[in-house]
């Protein structure tokens, strides 16, 4: 009467469902959602290693947490988007900075496809006087992006302690779980 129900997703389909035609953007973006798919017992294993390897890394994250928080790289930033001054183009770098922080914490899984664009719209620019006169749509995503690493960075530096995994999840957890895609 009813289906057989599995907590195993099944294997990643061969070709996408028939019916509507896909262009080839939108069959490629479906293929690369499907290979980033994990089996409960994968996604359990890799999220344990993600909270071991906080655990070991944790005096980095929280030196790089004072960095993204320091008046230099976090307040200075802000304050030179709203006066206009080319130096916000300096926030790229701490952001790059941390963005390679957050690889080498799990380097068996790519960073969230949002996230990752995010950081790519936001990091690496390079000023142009024509960049003034549209000051917003070339700078905001650079305080877009430090802001999200800065985000998981301090989550990472919170849930650092947990003893194993929560359940149910704090919502900071949950958002670092999808930083690699485990949720």
């Amino acid at each position: 009467m009813f289906p057989e129900f599995s907590l195993d997703p099944p294997e990643p389909m061969a070709e996408p469902t028939k019916g509507k035609k896909w262009s080839p953007e939108e069959d490629k973006e479906l293929h690369e959602w499907l290979a980033r798919r994990l089996k409960p017992a994968e996604r359990d294993r890799l999220t344990r290693l993600l909270l071991q390897r906080l655990k070991e890394r944790k005096p980095q994250l929280v030196q790089m947490l004072e960095e993204l928080s320091g008046h230099w790289t976090y307040e200075d930033p802000f304050y030179r988007y709203y006066h206009g001054s080319f130096k916000v183009y300096g926030v790229q770098d701490t952001t790059e900075k941390a963005v390679r922080l957050l690889r080498e914490l799990l380097p068996e899984r790519q960073l969230n496809r949002v996230f990752e664009s995010i950081i790519r719209e936001g990091t690496g620019k390079e000023f142009q006087m024509e960049h003034n006169a549209e000051w917003d749509r070339h700078t905001r995503p650079m305080l877009e992006a430090f802001t999200h690493a800065k985000f998981m960075v301090e989550m990472a530096v919170r849930y650092a302690d947990l003893p194993e995994p929560p359940i149910p999840m704090p919502s900071g957890w949950a958002a670092l779980l999808y930083l690699y895609d485990l949720r």
